[in-house]
């Protein structure tokens, strides 16, 4: 029998480890955890996601360059924004503007500078912990970010940076994770009627929302402009 309790014990420990480090990609035990998940598989991430260029600039550059749209050369910000994935669609689409990368893993960032140096200025990437933004309030025309709300350890701190250094009438461009993985990631993910109450909360409106990509699904809306 103490055999069996053993092996129990150790499947039970793999399979904590399999949903700590595959599932939630380390998201339970801090950003540094995090990061230095995302390190380890820096060089192969995009290969291992299989983005597919037509499709990227579909689902991402498309609806983003329509709501800014008006906008006479956008600043964005794309927080966790790993190897470039949107820099490189808006770019690869004409984008007229600015874009600044933010991420806390430096082989990711690393990648990113790679791919996005044939595009010359228009993008400056920074190290940094979404949680503490180092940008004043109401900065950018937009603020994005893909497929990684649910890995940060306080989720609904970083979409309250992201509102705050958000200007009055921009756009917030972010995914919530949806599907049977999002219910092991407790407190990471969210109903969309919470979320949407949430960043109601939060001076958002004209919230849309729409399925996206396979686990995911898109919320997209303007910051109040607070005007009498």
């Amino acid at each position: 029998m103490s055999w069996l309790w053993l092996a129990l014990g150790l499947l039970g420990l793999g399979a904590l480890v399999y949903w700590q480090f595959i599932i939630a990609e380390g998201a339970y035990l801090g950003p540094r955890v995090v990061a230095w998940t995302y390190d380890r598989v820096a060089k192969r991430y995009d290969a291992i996601k299989h983005f597919v260029p037509s499709y990227e600039n579909w689902f991402i550059a498309t609806p983003l360059l329509q709501a800014l749209a008006g906008v006479d050369r956008p600043l964005i910000l794309d927080v966790a924004t790993g190897t470039g994935r949107l820099p490189e669609a808006l770019l690869r689409e004409h984008f007229q503007g600015q874009i600044i990368g933010l991420d806390l893993s430096r082989e990711m960032l690393h990648q990113a500078r790679a791919k996005l140096r044939p595009y010359g200025q228009q993008t400056s990437l920074i190290r940094q912990d979404a949680g503490q933004l180092p940008f004043g309030d109401a900065t950018f025309d937009a603020v994005t970010c893909l497929e990684s709300l649910e890995f940060m350890p306080h989720p609904l701190d970083v979409l309250s940076e992201m509102l705050r250094v958000l200007a009055p009438g921009g756009v917030l461009f972010i995914t919530n994770r949806t599907g049977s993985e999002a219910r092991l990631l407790p407190g990471r993910v969210w109903r969309r009627s919470a979320l949407q109450q949430a960043l109601d909360e939060m001076s958002l409106e004209q919230i849309e929302v729409e399925p996206w990509q396979v686990h995911y699904e898109l919320l997209m809306g303007r910051k109040r402009s607070f005007r009498e």
